[in-house]
């Protein structure tokens, strides 16, 4: 739990670091997904890239292409919606409807129990991640019906894709181990966001700043966050996983507050409280499940 906890604390820094290039360098999502997954791609290969590790992908290639494409395109999604109609409703729907669908994949599966524990836990973490995310404020001024759809049904989109590969990457890691695994999810989404070249230009930036920022990007959000995410992944259930992710929106709003002076809500307080609740519960659901199948073994 800790380290899909990280994960997302991972990468709600990047979200500062992602406007920061949008704003006030003018780069592309496009590009910033493409170089970020491409930075994190080389020093995943730099550690885990020994061919033993590697002679595995080939089994599991058509999982590893699904999941590694769902990747890149969730982000890119995402990051498509906020362009449209400003963060918060894109966040809370890219982030919240996840752990929802996540959750009645497991039930019809048989690997979650529906019960007062569960809806209680889902609801503190996706209410609290509601508080947190609305209160910080959306897009200024009314926004059109044409872009209001197009934003909705991005993030709609940027949700299914996320779900599918949280579900997926738990398996990958199982087998081949977070290292690999994630090895190979990240070339695969770098391999994905080269695809916009077709359309959109992909330069590397020429001033220090950027470039230095798109190294952390894909240092830290990218190859470290990605490993924490599927080292979790192997041992969380998925509604765990997914929601332990939450974290990233408060993890924004608190660096917001903490760099750029942006005051925090009382309900924002609250909500951060709930969230925490939330994701607490559901460990503690997991940790009581695997005692309960050790106990039995």
């Amino acid at each position: 739990m800790a380290a899909a906890c990280g994960a997302g604390f991972l990468w709600g820094t990047g979200a500062l670091v992602v406007n920061l290039l949008i704003v006030r360098h003018g780069l592309s999502a496009e590009n910033i997904s493409f170089w970020r997954f491409v930075v994190g791609a080389v020093a995943l290969l730099l550690v885990f890239g020994r061919p033993a590790l590697l002679r595995r992908w080939p089994a599991h290639a058509p999982l590893l292409v699904m999941a590694g494409a769902c990747m890149a395109l969730y982000v890119l999604c995402w990051f498509l919606a906020i362009a449209r109609i400003g963060a918060a409703v894109p966040t809370l729907i890219a982030l919240c409807l996840p752990p929802v669908l996540v959750t009645l994949w497991s039930i019809a599966r048989g690997r979650e129990r529906l019960d007062g524990g569960l809806v209680a836990a889902l609801a503190a973490a996706l209410g609290g991640t509601a508080f947190v995310v609305l209160q910080h404020g959306s897009a200024s001024g009314a926004v059109a019906l044409g872009p209001l759809l197009e934003g909705v049904a991005l993030s709609v989109a940027s949700a299914l894709l996320y779900a599918v590969f949280s579900v997926v990457s738990g398996g990958l890691s199982q087998a081949l181990g977070a290292g690999p695994a994630t090895t190979g999810l990240t070339l695969v989404a770098a391999a994905t966001m080269g695809l916009a070249a077709f359309y959109t230009p992909l330069a590397w930036p020429q001033d220090l700043p950027p470039e230095a920022w798109l190294l952390y990007l894909g240092l830290v959000t990218a190859a470290v966050a990605l490993l924490a995410f599927s080292w979790g992944a192997a041992r969380l259930s998925p509604t765990a996983l997914t929601v332990a992710t939450l974290v990233e929106p408060l993890t924004a709003v608190l660096l917001a507050a903490w760099l750029l002076g942006e005051a925090m809500t009382a309900l924002q307080w609250v909500g951060a409280a709930g969230m925490l609740a939330g994701i607490w519960g559901l460990g503690r659901r997991d940790a009581d499940r695997a005692k309960e199948a050790a106990d039995a073994r």
